[in-house]
């Protein structure tokens, strides 16, 4: 049985803060300085980014200057969510080895599954929808995602209390294809909050928090109690935030990739969600990968390792990618939900495609 874990609540922080906060929570637990932590964790409004994401594209930008919305890219993968102070964020940092279950995939069936039986305590039928959503009657109230750090897992999700559905729309450019798939007219009707489903019953946050903790202690059989934050984890906090996740070139680090010249993009939608490439080719026959970004809401863990696979894939010939994404997968530690290989090779060939078609 793993040790105690402790139970910190950072309150309600500027979302790029927060993002801080899980990069030195992560370090100051990879060198055993903090024990496994749950961390509870709230947001003034923000538009909240996937690691790989495409800034442009997933946030109305013009719309979050002229109302004072944060705009952040977060470590972990997936998709564009929009926070306010209406949701309670919670999160797991802990050892591979704490919760016996060494898979990511497992790993996040089975955090989801207990989050949601902590929710269902509340009155609602919360249940885990696969890949990393947890949903009532066929509809989001937690999104989920996270990765490993070395031995150090990061699981986190938000639990949807009281929002505006409404701003949420204008705030985020939810694809159409998204609520196609779903058969809804609008992202509003993708998601139900607490406030929705009990009304005048709805608990207040110490108790939402209690319920989920008691679906994690339950479901793992571990001890959780409440703990300090500590000085060095503030102080790390604020050096992630002024050198790199708190800074305008982090959160736009990916931002319409596709409108430099002779860039050719194209994308591919699988179990584990969307791979976007975007390619660029050189040579007297355009056969060789210049550049190529991949952009989407998948995870990959480490998030690091779309870059390394990026920078492998470059100088490769366009009849040998499928090979080489092969060949890097198989020579590096990757930890994937419900994304292959294959799926990344299939976005560049769609990018080359749409290129071909171009020219036709």
């Amino acid at each position: 049985m793993a040790d105690t874990f402790r139970i910190i609540d950072t309150g309600v922080r500027e979302g790029r803060a927060n993002i801080a906060f899980d990069a030195a929570l992560i370090e100051e637990r990879q060198a055993n300085r903090v024990p496994d932590t749950i961390r509870f964790l709230r947001f003034p409004p923000t538009a909240l980014i996937g690691r790989h994401q495409d800034l442009s594209r997933e946030v109305n930008l013009d719309y979050c200057k002229e109302n004072d919305v944060g705009v952040v890219r977060r470590i972990t993968g997936g998709g564009a969510i929009y926070l306010d102070e209406g949701q309670l964020g919670w999160e797991l940092v802990f050892h591979r080895a704490s919760l016996g279950i060494p898979a990511l995939p497992d790993l996040a069936r089975e955090i989801c599954n207990a989050a949601a039986n902590g929710l269902s305590q509340l009155g609602i039928n919360a249940q885990f929808r696969p890949r990393n959503d947890i949903e009532v009657d066929g509809r989001k109230i937690s999104g989920t995602g996270g990765f490993f750090d070395g031995d150090t897992l990061i699981y986190q999700g938000t639990v949807l209390v009281d929002m505006s559905a409404q701003k949420m729309v204008k705030v985020l450019n939810v694809p159409e294809g998204k609520l196609a798939k779903r058969k809804l007219d609008s992202a509003a009707e993708r998601v139900v909050t607490l406030k929705e489903l009990l009304g005048d019953q709805l608990p207040d946050i110490e108790t939402i928090k209690q319920a989920l903790t008691t679906g994690f202690t339950e479901a793992f059989g571990i001890k959780a109690e409440p703990g300090e934050i500590t000085a060095n984890e503030e102080e790390l906090a604020e050096q992630y935030f002024r050198e790199e996740i708190g800074t305008d070139e982090f959160v736009a680090e990916i931002d319409n990739p596709g409108g430099a010249d002779e860039v050719l993009s194209g994308s591919h939608t699988g179990p584990g969600g969307t791979i976007e490439s975007f390619v660029k080719l050189e040579g007297a026959t355009k056969s060789i990968l210049q550049r190529v970004l991949i952009s989407g809401d998948f995870f990959v863990t480490p998030p690091r390792v779309v870059f390394d696979l990026e920078a492998h894939l470059l100088g490769t010939r366009v009849d040998e990618i499928g090979s080489a994404i092969e060949d890097f997968f198989i020579n590096n530690d990757v930890d994937m939900l419900s994304v292959a290989p294959s799926d990344f090779a299939a976005s560049i060939t769609a990018a080359l495609t749409s290129g071909e078609a171009a020219n036709v």
